[in-house]
């Protein structure tokens, strides 16, 4: 008898050890703490032989919006046009699938009006859902945010930005994805007076807090929290300025001027340390320090250059591509598809490839870190799978994964008809969940 329990616990201690770690949901903007770091194991070294096979592919309307995956459901966002009105009329929805079939299991939709958008991008919601708990937070390309019960869609509460915000709908429209922090839902949403940002009670959408002028553009960037000189500090880079917020008041802790043509504030805000990274279109980059022991913040460099073109830029100029800080490099995708690797801390370029993302004017590709790699969706419709060090890029496989379905719609004609995906996808409990304007797809990458 003691010898049979003695052999019942090594089985059980045995299947204790060889039980991989738990899989990760992706529940908002790149990931869980919107770092774009997947940390799930047991995942493929390289492609198979064959290419990447979809588990199950569901048909969907157009947007920009990445998918979202919570408790078992996916969440993606689309808009379908109305035909036969002069304005661009239509109706934006969220849908919700079951993450192992597929199987659609609810969706709710409401009516838009896209005539204020920049006529070639008025093709569907920019904003990728956020997930807290069993609520689902939600904002439309014309500034629709609302709450709903993630199992079953119901409505918990709405905002309408334009309506009861009085806010000017922007020529690329709202682009910032909800961000829970505690027991509140932060949003810029570009509200008159005085409220370019708004905290609301997560559970009943009353406005906790505004602040920051809505006197100019919103611009289209994601809010980020980061904790730094014994604070939380709430960093919101609009137009005019990179600005430093007390998420639970928003107080202004402080404020750096860096105008932003275009209202282009796009890249994803992105920390190393007590160091500080952005980068945007025309200007280049800008790298802050953060104090240790007060919400303080110096400026260690700023690019010089104001122009896109890529023989007059020497250092970062992404616009879509949020770069990656990592000790003593920079590397990101610069205005016409160039992949840089640059030197921290000046900004100088140390290299350049054009192997990665489509060469072409706001050329662009979403980079996740996993381990000591990095998964690559670039705007042509690849998955690659790469290592970026301070000597260049290093290539490890590459396969197709989606079909780009978006004109790029600006700028030259040899630029307006080229395809491309615009779309963050989602890497969740070892698969890859990727949309395009007519389809989402479910691609496992397990390593077994």
């Amino acid at each position: 008898m003691q010898a049979l329990a003695i052999r019942t616990l090594g089985i059980v201690l045995g299947l204790t050890l060889t039980v991989p770690a738990l899989a990760d949901d992706w529940p908002q903007w790149r990931g869980v703490d919107r770092s774009g770091v997947w940390q799930e194991d047991g995942i493929v070294e390289q492609f198979p032989e064959g290419g990447l096979e979809a588990v199950w592919r569901v048909p969907i309307r157009g947007g920009y919006s990445g998918p979202v995956v919570a408790d078992g459901r996916v969440f993606v966002t689309d808009w379908q046009r109305i035909e036969g009105t002069r304005a661009i009329t239509g109706k934006e929805r969220i849908l919700a699938l079951d993450e192992e079939t597929g199987e659609e299991l609810w969706s709710h939709e409401w009516d838009v009006n896209y005539s204020a958008l920049q006529q070639s991008y008025a093709i569907g919601p920019r904003s990728t859902p956020a997930v807290d708990g069993g609520t689902l937070y939600v904002m439309g390309a014309v500034g629709h945010l609302m709450a709903l019960e993630a199992e079953t869609g119901e409505v918990i509460w709405s905002y309408d930005s334009v309506e009861e915000g009085n806010a000017s709908i922007t020529i690329w429209g709202f682009a910032t994805s909800p961000l829970v922090h505690g027991d509140l839902l932060i949003q810029i949403v570009g509200a008159e007076p005085d409220g370019k940002v708004i905290a609301f009670n997560k559970h009943t959408g009353e406005e906790v807090w505004r602040s920051l002028s809505s006197d100019w553009e919103m611009g289209y960037g994601q809010p980020m929290i980061f904790e730094a000189g014994g604070v939380e500090q709430l960093i919101i880079w609009e137009p005019k300025a990179i600005n430093s917020l007390d998420p639970a008041t928003g107080e202004v802790y402080w404020s750096v001027p860096w105008e932003v043509a275009s209202g282009m504030t796009v890249t994803t805000p992105v920390i190393d340390g007590n160091r500080l990274l952005f980068s945007q279109f025309y200007r280049g980059s800008l790298l802050l320090e953060l104090a240790e022991d007060k919400p303080e913040v110096k400026e260690l460099w700023r690019g010089q250059s104001r122009s896109e073109m890529p023989e007059e830029t020497q250092g970062l100029h992404s616009l879509i591509t949020t770069p990656i800080l990592e000790g003593d490099t920079i590397y990101g995708v610069c205005s016409y598809g160039q992949l840089r690797g640059l030197d921290a801390a000046d900004g100088s370029r140390l290299w350049e490839s054009d192997k990665m993302a489509r060469q072409g004017r706001w050329g662009a590709a979403f980079m996740v870190k996993h381990g000591d790699r990095w998964f690559v969706n670039n705007d042509v419709g690849d998955l690659i799978i790469a290592r970026f060090t301070r000597d260049g890029y290093e290539e490890i496989d590459r396969a197709k994964l989606i079909e780009p379905t978006t004109r790029s719609g600006f700028g030259p004609r040899r630029f307006y008809d080229a395809m491309v995906n615009w779309t963050h996808p989602a890497y969740a409990n070892r698969h890859i969940i990727a949309r395009n304007d007519e389809e989402i797809i479910r691609v496992s990458l397990a390593a077994d």
